[in-house]
């Protein structure tokens, strides 16, 4: 199932995913040594695992199928749908009683080391946001260990051919160490991922597109469906405790007719605050799988 296919790389590629569809193309076989600076894992058995690698009907069957990226789910774990502000899905995490796991896929250069400038980047941004920053060794060379007082991150990343994994397990405070419960499911997690990395050119570092499977999107529509329908009620029923708290509005009066007419005093109607509006729904969308 995960038996290495060979391709044939051409000398005139150049080495940045904002070529032009026309030169992403085939490439010649390299050795072995050269193949795995590409890597696909510390082990020959250990991935991840490009698609051209694997049997494609196997491995779908047999993973949450997420369009660039191919990812097992821990047993027992949830999966949750971050959702950009134009309505498209933005990550996809995989919630476990430990914690959170985020595996996403980036557009990269043909050659080995863009994590190694990822994580150095994400260092220093964790360092400026006052977390404790610590470089670790794992089974595919560094990860980014950052503690806070509330919250532990942990950032794997892999570089393959054309791509870049990049895995965010987040926990409690404590709870994201090398040897947690979380980062050896984290770990497997990764080991397993498949990435369908597509011939289409993408600037490098640039996140790989996410397709939801459409029995995921039915959940999530329906999801959201129920959101709205409970604003409306909760909108609905603010409305009506306004109304009834309102007091009456008291009756003009007419000055009597041996009187002078007197200037009528405009009461002010009675301001009815707006009613609240409900949750328009959160951007992650919990559902179970």
């Amino acid at each position: 199932m995960f038996g290495r296919r060979r391709k044939d790389r051409g000398s005139n590629i150049e080495a940045t995913d904002a070529a032009s569809a026309g030169d992403l193309g085939a490439y010649d076989e390299p050795a072995d040594e050269e193949y795995d600076e590409y890597a696909t894992g510390s082990a020959a058995d250990s991935g991840p695992y490009d698609i051209d690698e694997v049997d494609e009907e196997t491995v779908t069957a047999s993973r949450l199928d997420l369009g660039s990226v191919l990812v097992p789910l821990p047993a027992g774990g949830q999966i949750q749908v971050e959702m950009a502000p134009n309505g498209t899905p933005q990550n996809v995490h995989l919630v476990t009683q430990f914690g959170r796991i985020t595996v996403s896929a980036y557009a990269a250069p043909k050659s080995p080391g863009q994590w190694r400038e990822v994580a150095a980047e994400l260092a220093e941004t964790l360092r400026n946001d006052k977390a404790e920053v610590s470089i670790e060794s794992g089974p595919w060379g560094r990860e980014l260990h950052g503690r806070t007082a509330n919250a532990d991150l942990r950032f794997i990343g892999v570089d393959g051919f054309r791509w870049m994994i990049r895995c965010v397990v987040a926990a409690p405070s404590g709870n994201a160490g090398a040897d947690s419960e979380l980062v050896g499911i984290a770990r497997s997690v990764i080991s397993g991922t498949v990435v369908r990395r597509g011939s289409e050119p993408h600037p490098v570092r640039t996140p790989l597109p996410i397709v939801l499977p459409e029995a995921l999107t039915r959940q999530l529509v329906a999801a959201q469906e129920q959101q709205q329908q409970a604003a409306a009620q909760q909108q609905q029923q603010a409305a009506a405790q306004q109304q009834g708290a309102a007091p009456a509005q008291p009756a003009p009066r007419t000055a009597p007719p041996e009187q002078p007419a007197q200037q009528k005093r405009q009461v002010p109607p009675a301001r009815q605050t707006p009613p609240r509006r409900g949750e328009s729904g959160s951007a992650m969308q919990q559902l179970g799988f």
